[in-house]
């Protein structure tokens, strides 16, 4: 009985010692900033996605994905993040209001109700009316709630939609903004006739719950062309343009004609 209790003891303690070590393995990570334009069908620049590149300091040559560095690190961490990238963006802020140009930042559900309570974050998003938060996980909560909940966060756009979590439940629930289609839904679509066709009456439908369908993943000219041919109103990929230093920002406002 003694050795399955002092057993017992040593395995807690080893997984003591691994969640410790797990823990200091994201709290040493790095974060550096990218963009990635996003371009009306017409050419025209809407906005910008800023994108997070996460390292760690062993290897840093080796990124990683940034899914999983915000699911491994805590609720403070998210919110210091989220004041990080705002702090950015506010450095470019004549460029944001001289173009008249959004600035779109990633954000899950938990997370942005967590902002409510982080006046340093509120203070920011005040000064920024020309920032969007992208739900990338739905807030599964009754309407009311979420919708009063929200307001102060100025219009949503919703993230991946077709992914299996953001799916037609999410439109009913809530008014969005704009709402991001992923690229594996408009890839599978796009195989067959059936699809394509398929694919203009749900963007024709989506329509009707937002100000406009944005097409993620765009990476060849023929997917270009069958964006603009669609009911889309932007998109974004690489071969549109692929993530870029914010350094170059001003550089992306003659780019694509």
């Amino acid at each position: 009985m003694k050795f399955k209790q002092i057993t017992h003891r040593l395995n807690t303690l080893e997984a003591s010692v691994e969640s410790l070590q797990e823990r200091r393995f994201w709290l040493q990570c790095q974060r550096q900033y990218t963009f990635q334009p996003i371009y009306k069908i017409d050419g025209h620049l809407m906005a910008i996605e800023l994108l997070t590149v996460v390292t760690h300091p062993d290897e840093p040559e080796i990124r990683i994905p940034p899914d999983r560095y915000f699911m491994s690190v805590s609720s403070r961490t998210k919110l210091m993040v989220i004041e990080e990238q705002l702090t950015l963006l506010a450095q470019w802020e004549s460029i944001f209001l001289g173009y008249k140009i959004l600035a779109s930042v990633n954000v899950d559900g938990p997370t942005l109700m967590a902002m409510k309570q982080h006046q340093p974050i509120l203070t920011l998003i005040n000064k920024m009316p020309w920032v969007r938060f992208e739900l990338v996980e739905h807030i599964t909560q009754p309407q009311a709630v979420t919708l009063a909940g929200m307001q102060e966060f100025g219009p949503l756009w919703l993230d991946d939609f077709g992914t299996g979590v953001a799916n037609f439940s999410a439109l009913s629930e809530m008014h969005y903004d704009y709402i991001k289609v992923a690229r594996d839904l408009f890839i599978m679509l796009r195989t067959t006739d059936e699809g394509r066709n398929l694919f203009t009456m749900l963007l024709q439908l989506m329509n009707r719950y937002c100000k406009g369908v944005i097409v993620e993943g765009v990476e060849t000219e023929d997917e270009w062309r069958d964006v603009q041919s669609s009911p889309a109103y932007a998109a974004q990929g690489y071969f549109l343009s692929r993530p870029i230093p914010f350094e170059q920002l001003e550089n992306v406002l003659i780019r694509l004609s």
